[in-house]
């Protein structure tokens, strides 16, 4: 008998590191997606208003933001597996954590390890599939890793519905637990060992340390400047900590040798558009797919499972057009496709304007199936158009400042719709004197705001875009998370 070959030298042994990786995609897309349904549940069990519970959103996407370019930069350092294997770990801890929180500032605790955990999964995964796949099987690869994370996002909200309305809202969280276990076990015995680099470029720490605070301050702003008024002395010295921070950060950038940002990027026209205009799209869609579990609760009494199935409506319109928006792109450009997506996204907040108590589901549906499409539309052409505008010696910088945007953008979006209701809400009630009224009309303004982003991003994509034909358009992109 022969000597039996090492099971990471099998052919095909690459494609279970594929499917491991495909596990952590598929759970980080899952837990994302599934919150949003919970958000009026959460409110109720803790009798706590909108403005305390998107604090279980805010916080989990600020970490995520603040966190995935550092810990992709100690990866390398560190060693990829070790991080993915304790990433597993660690987002099944934080996720059992949320299952039995008594309260909701531990709730929100909770949610930051397992923000922390999610980082550390998806700020490895490309990078373990490029070093384990095969160059002729690299692009397929990482499709299939889309692929997981756009099921996760699909089924998410239907899958939070069903267990909340049957199990209550602490298994939407436990159900994270057997799968990080297997994750775990299997990131283990399978991922390719790699040796720590610790001689690999330094990451610019300081630049981070000086960048984060900004972040929070930024969001705060938007989220407090409502309660406690916009000339305050709190948001006034919020705003000069915001522009010390960042006044810090370039100067820090300019000087550093490998800076985490290189400043130079944001010369090039399509790289910074396409940037701020990703950012105000995912903080529209973040927005309404916040505010409308909320109208769905209190206003069409419509129970976690029809609401579920409600939001599933956007990510699975965003599903399928954005593998033809891809296509497409390929041929005309990006230009067209990013404006009439942004314009079909913003007139579906407008469709949402028109809700009231007495509205059909219809128009619900409509709106929301928009949203969905004209995300779908204008992402993956963006996408392609940021990265394509970098120099080659960039593109990993450029992929990180994109993903930063994006989270960025999901973390304002939540801030912002819910200042915009609940500012509005108050003044509202004082007039209406009926809950529901009040309610709506502060609905309204959210949606307005929401769509006030959209509009701001379309005339960035009209006018400012860039209007060159991109790189050819890797699809397996079109689906990305925070």
């Amino acid at each position: 008998m022969g000597e039996s070959i090492p099971f990471h030298k099998r052919n095909g042994y690459h494609w279970f590191v594929v499917g491991t990786v495909c596990i952590g995609a598929f759970m980080a897309a899952l837990d994302a997606s599934i919150i949003n349904v919970a958000m009026p549940t959460l409110s109720k069990g803790f009798s706590v208003g909108m403005n305390t519970v998107e604090w279980v959103s805010i916080a989990y996407l600020l970490t995520l933001t603040s966190l995935l370019t550092l810990l992709g930069s100690l990866s390398d350092r560190i060693g990829r597996k070790l991080f993915y294997t304790v990433g597993f770990a660690i987002f099944g801890l934080g996720s059992g954590l949320c299952g039995i929180a008594p309260t909701i500032a531990i709730l929100v605790g909770a949610r930051v390890l397992q923000a922390l955990g999610a980082a550390m999964l998806q700020a490895n995964s490309i990078a373990i599939i490029t070093s384990a796949v095969p160059a002729t099987s690299r692009g397929k690869a990482i499709g299939i890793q889309g692929s997981a994370q756009a099921i996760g996002l699909s089924i998410g909200p239907t899958v939070g519905g069903l267990l909340i309305a049957n199990f209550g809202w602490r298994l939407i969280f436990d159900v994270n637990i057997p799968v990080a276990i297997i994750g775990t076990l299997l990131a283990t015995l399978i991922l390719p060992r790699d040796m720590p680099n610790p001689h690999t470029n330094r990451f610019d720490y300081l630049g981070a340390i000086l960048f984060t605070p900004s972040l929070i301050l930024l969001v705060l702003i938007f989220k407090d400047g409502y309660k406690i008024g916009w000339t305050s002395s709190q948001i006034i010295i919020e705003f000069i900590g915001v522009i010390i921070f960042l006044a810090l950060f370039v100067w820090r950038e300019k000087k550093c040798t490998n800076p985490m940002i290189d400043l130079r990027l944001l010369k090039i026209k399509a790289f910074t558009s396409g940037n701020i205009s990703g950012l105000l799209s995912y903080s529209l869609m973040f927005g309404v797919l916040f505010l409308m579990p909320f109208y769905l609760d209190w206003i069409m009494k419509l129970n976690s499972l029809y609401t579920g199935l409600m939001l599933t409506v956007v990510s699975l319109a965003m599903f399928v057009m954005s593998p033809m928006s891809g296509a497409i792109a390929d041929r005309i450009g990006t230009r067209i496709l990013t404006s009439c997506g942004m314009a079909i996204a913003t007139l579906g907040s407008l469709v949402l304007i028109t809700l009231s108590q007495r509205s059909s589901i219809v128009i619900d549906l409509v709106g929301l199936a928009m949203v969905g499409l004209g995300m779908g539309m204008f992402t993956p052409p963006n996408n392609s158009s940021v990265m394509g505008s970098a120099p080659p010696e960039h593109i990993g910088v450029a992929g990180g400042i994109l993903n930063m945007s994006r989270s960025l953008g999901m973390s304002l979006g939540v801030a912002i719709a819910g200042t915009l209701y609940n500012s509005d809400f108050n003044s509202f009630h004082l007039i209406k004197h009926t809950l529901n009224g009040a309610r709506i009309l502060a609905f309204h303004v959210g949606f307005e705001g929401m769509a006030l982003l959209g509009i701001t991003a379309t005339l960035i994509c009209v006018f400012i875009y860039n209007r060159s034909m991109p790189n050819k358009l890797d699809t397996s992109e079109y689906v990305s998370f925070h």
